[in-house]
C-alpha cells in the first residue's frame, strides 16, 4: 500500500509529466505546420520555375520533373499531372522502405508542386530566352527543393530514388548520384526534342539547380568541424556509436581537463559534411540535451571520405 505521502508524490507526478506531454505534442503539432507552410510557399517557386521558364522552352533539366516535361510531348498530359502519376509507384516504394512519417509530408510536397505546375501552366511563358529561363527556372527550382528540404520533405522523385540507391550501394556519393541520373534525362530531351541547345541549356539549369540548392541549403562552408563534451561516459559512447551508425562518419576522442575543477574529460571531434550537420545535431541533442558542443567551419577536409590529398573533389 502506498502511504499518503507517496500517494499525493505520484499524482503530483503524473500531473507534471501530463502537461508536459502535452506541450510536446502541442510543439510537435506546430512545428508540423510550420512545415507544410513552408512546403507551400515552396511549391509556388517551383511550380514557376518548371511551369513559367523550363517547361515551354523545352529544358527538361533532370529528374522527374524534366521526364514529365518529355513524356508531355509525346502524350500531351500535363506536366505537373505526369509528375504525380510517375511519383506514385515511387512513393508506395519509398512508405514501404523510409516509412509513413517521413513520406507524409513528401506527399503533401508532390500534390502542391503537381497542383501549382498545372496552375501557373495556364499563363504565358516568362521568357523566350533559353539561356535566361535555365538560369532562373534551375534557381527557382533550386530555392524550392532548399526550402522543402529544409521543412523535413522532398519532392519525391530521384530524391526518392537516390535514396533506394545509397541503401544498396553506401559506396556511392549523393551528389553523383543525382547528376547521373539528371544527366540521362538531358541526354533523353536531346532525342525528343532534336535540339542541341535545349540539351546543353538544360544541362546549365542542372548545374544552376544543383549550386543553388548547396547555397541555400550549407551556405558557402565545405564542411563542419564540431566538438561535443559530455558529462556522461555512457553517453558519450552512445553519442559515438550514433554518428558511426547513422551518419557513417567516425570520430576522435581528445584527453581534456577542466581550468576550474581540473577534472579529466574526453572531447568528441567529429568532422561531417554541411549536409549531415543538423542530423549530428539532433543526434547530439537526442542523447544528452545537456551536452557542451561547438561548431565551426572547415574549409577543406582531406583524407578518407573527403577531399583527396591529390586535389580531386569530394
Amino acid at each position: 500500500m502506498l502511504s499518503v505521502y507517496e500517494l499525493k508524490w505520484y499524482n503530483i507526478s503524473f500531473f507534471i509529466n501530463t502537461i508536459y506531454m502535452k506541450t510536446l505534442l502541442n510543439r510537435s503539432f506546430i512545428k508540423q505546420i510550420k512545415s507544410f507552410i513552408m512546403i507551400a510557399v515552396a511549391s509556388v517557386f517551383y511550380g514557376m520555375g518548371i511551369a513559367l521558364f523550363l517547361d515551354p522552352n523545352n529544358l527538361a533539366s533532370g529528374g522527374l520533373s524534366g521526364i514529365s516535361i518529355i513524356i508531355n510531348r509525346v502524350t500531351g498530359i500535363e506536366t505537373g499531372t505526369m509528375i504525380f502519376l510517375l511519383n506514385i509507384p515511387i512513393m508506395i516504394i519509398g512508405w514501404w522502405k523510409f516509412g509513413g512519417k517521413f513520406m507524409l509530408s513528401t506527399i503533401f510536397a508532390i500534390i502542391m508542386t503537381s497542383g501549382f505546375i498545372n496552375y501557373f501552366s495556364l499563363f504565358e511563358k516568362a521568357t523566350d530566352d533559353q539561356f535566361l529561363a535555365a538560369v532562373t527556372g534551375g534557381a527557382l527550382v533550386a530555392v524550392s527543393i532548399g526550402i522543402i528540404f529544409r521543412a523535413g520533405a522532398t519532392t519525391g522523385g530521384t530524391d526518392i530514388i537516390v535514396r533506394l540507391i545509397k541503401l544498396k550501394y553506401k559506396h556511392m556519393k549523393t551528389g553523383g548520384v543525382f547528376l547521373i541520373l539528371d544527366m540521362l534525362v538531358v541526354a533523353a530531351s536531346l532525342l525528343v526534342f532534336k535540339n542541341i541547345e535545349s540539351a546543353l541549356y538544360a544541362a546549365v539549369a542542372v548545374m544552376v539547380c544543383s549550386y543553388t540548392m548547396d547555397l541555400v541549403l550549407y551556405g558557402l562552408d565545405e564542411a563542419k568541424l564540431f566538438y561535443v563534451i559530455s558529462r556522461s561516459g555512457e553517453k558519450e559512447t552512445e553519442i559515438v556509436k550514433e554518428l558511426l551508425l547513422k551518419l557513417e562518419v567516425g570520430a576522435t576522442y581528445l584527453e581534456a581537463a577542466g581550468t576550474y575543477s581540473g577534472e579529466q574529460r574526453r572531447v568528441i571531434l567529429c568532422a561531417v559534411r554541411k549536409q549531415q550537420l543538423p542530423a549530428a545535431k539532433e543526434i547530439v541533442r537526442g542523447i544528452d540535451d545537456e551536452a557542451f558542443m561547438i561548431v565551426t567551419s572547415a574549409n577543406e577536409i582531406l583524407g578518407e571520405g573527403y577531399k583527396s590529398h591529390h586535389g580531386s573533389g569530394y
